[in-house]
C-alpha cells in the first residue's frame, strides 16, 4: 500500500498544479489501467486491426488523415467487416487533413454501412476564421474495452509500408480499464457537434461504464480545443515541465513552442533539470523544421541538449518526466496544436510504461546527430533571414 501511495504522488501532485491553470474541472485520475507501448507502425497496426476483428457492439474511430492506399483500405475493410457482423461503426475524419483521399473512398464506407462524420467541412455559416480549426485526434475504441491512440493517422507511410525515405517513426497506446470511458465521452462530444445526435454505445464493457482494469496504470485525460479560453494543452506541457525534478526528455515532430514555453524549459535547465529535445532532423514540413532551428540558440545556451533524428522522419510525440511520467497524445509543441487544433493528451503513472519509453527514446537519442551550439552559429545570412520570415508566420503553420 505504501508503495502504491509513493508511485501515484507525482500524478497527484500534477493534478494539483493544474488546478491552478485549468479553468474548468480537473481531469480525473483513472487508477489500475493496462497501457501498452507500440514503436512503430509494424506493432501498432496489426494490434489495432486484431481488436476491430473482435468487436462484438460497437467502433469509434477519429482521425485526422485517413488515407485510401493501403492501410486505408485495410481500414476501411475492417470496417465494413464489423458491420457486417452487426457492429455499430462510426468514423471521424478531418475534412482538410482527408483531403487528398477521393470523396468515394468515404461514399464506399457509408455504402457498407459506417457512419461517417467529415470533420469541419468548409462553410462560411461558421466563418472564416473557424475554417482553420482541425480535429488532430488519432484515436480508436472498441466495444469501450480498449483505446488506440498517439501520433498514427491511417496511411502507409505510418505503417510502415512507404517507402524509406518517406516512412514516418511514430509511438503508440493501447489503454484497457476505467479511462476508455473517457475516450468515449470525447469522442461522442465531438460527433454530436458534427452530426447533431449521439453515437449508440450501448452495451459497452460494464455497462456504458469501462471496468478499472487489472493494469498498474494511473491515466488522466486532457483533451483541447480551440473553444477553451486557456490552452489546455499548452498548460499541460507548461505544469510537466515545471514539476520536473531530474530530467526531461520530449519527442515532437514540430516545434514550434512561442515564448513560454521556452521559458518554461529555460528555467528547468537553470534549476538543474537534464533537458534533452529529439526533433527531426527531416520533415513533411520542411518550413516547420527551419523555424524549428531559429529557436535552437536560446535553447544551447542553457545546455539543453538538442538532437536531430536522420534515419526516419520523425513523428512520435511524448514527454517523460524524470523518468517517472509520461505525457503521450496527437499534440505536438507548436501553436497549432496548443490553439487551433482539437487534440488530446493523455498523462500516464506506470514505472513499466515510462522505462520502456526511456529504453526506446534513450537509444534514438544516442543514435541521432548532436546540435552544437558552434555548428548551429555557422548557418549562413540567407538562413537566417528565412528563418525570421518564416516566424511572421509561425502562428498559421
Amino acid at each position: 500500500m505504501k508503495k502504491r501511495l509513493i508511485r501515484t504522488d507525482r500524478l497527484l501532485r500534477t493534478m494539483h498544479l493544474l488546478r491552478f491553470i485549468l479553468p474548468s474541472r480537473l481531469p480525473q485520475i483513472h487508477r489500475q489501467n493496462a497501457v501498452e507501448l507500440y514503436r512503430g507502425g509494424d506493432r501498432f497496426f496489426p494490434a489495432l486491426f486484431e481488436a476491430l476483428r473482435g468487436a462484438k457492439k460497437f467502433i469509434l474511430a477519429e482521425y485526422y488523415i485517413v488515407r485510401s492506399d493501403r492501410t486505408g483500405s485495410a481500414l476501411a475493410s475492417e470496417l465494413a467487416g464489423a458491420v457486417k457482423r452487426g457492429v455499430r461503426v462510426y468514423l471521424i475524419y478531418d475534412y482538410i487533413g482527408s483531403i487528398d483521399s477521393p470523396a468515394a473512398f468515404f461514399r464506399n464506407l457509408a455504402a457498407a454501412g459506417v457512419e461517417t462524420a467529415p470533420f469541419n467541412v468548409p462553410s462560411f455559416h461558421r466563418g472564416l476564421r473557424w475554417f482553420d480549426r482541425r480535429d488532430h485526434r488519432k484515436m480508436t475504441i472498441v466495444d469501450g474495452e480498449v483505446a488506440f491512440l498517439g501520433g498514427f493517422n491511417i496511411g502507409d507511410e505510418y505503417a510502415g509500408l512507404a517507402a524509406d525515405a518517406d516512412r514516418f517513426y511514430d509511438l503508440g497506446i493501447s489503454i484497457r480499464g476505467s479511462a476508455v470511458e473517457e475516450f468515449m465521452r470525447i469522442f461522442s462530444e465531438t460527433w454530436r457537434r458534427e452530426r447533431g445526435d449521439p453515437p449508440d454505445v450501448s452495451g459497452a464493457a460494464g455497462d456504458g461504464r469501462a471496468e478499472s482494469g487489472s493494469g498498474n496504470g494511473d491515466v488522466a485525460i486532457v483533451s483541447g480545443g480551440p473553444g477553451h479560453r486557456h490552452s489546455r494543452i499548452r498548460n499541460v506541457f507548461l505544469v510537466h515541465i515545471a514539476a520536473a525534478s531530474d530530467e526531461l526528455l520530449i519527442v515532437t515532430p514540430y516545434f514550434i513552442p512561442g515564448p513560454r514555453m521556452i521559458r518554461a524549459l529555460m528555467r528547468a535547465a537553470r534549476r538543474g533539470v537534464r533537458v534533452r529535445l529529439l526533433l527531426p532532423a527531416r520533415s513533411d514540413m520542411p518550413f516547420v523544421r527551419l523555424l524549428a532551428r531559429a529557436y535552437y540558440d536560446v535553447l544551447l545556451r542553457e545546455g539543453i541538449e538538442i538532437r536531430e533524428l536522420e534515419e526516419e522522419i520523425l513523428h512520435a510525440k511524448a514527454m517523460l518526466i524524470d523518468g517517472k511520467q509520461a505525457v503521450i497524445g496527437s499534440a505536438n509543441l507548436d501553436q497549432r496544436s496548443f490553439h487551433r487544433n482539437f487534440e488530446i493528451a493523455v498523462l500516464i503513472r506506470d514505472d513499466a510504461l515510462a522505462g520502456s519509453i526511456r529504453a526506446i527514446y534513450g537509444e534514438d537519442f544516442r543514435r541521432a546527430r548532436t546540435v552544437l551550439l558552434k555548428d548551429h552559429e555557422r548557418r549562413g545570412l540567407a538562413v537566417r533571414i528565412l528563418e525570421r520570415l518564416i516566424g511572421l508566420f509561425g502562428w498559421f503553420l
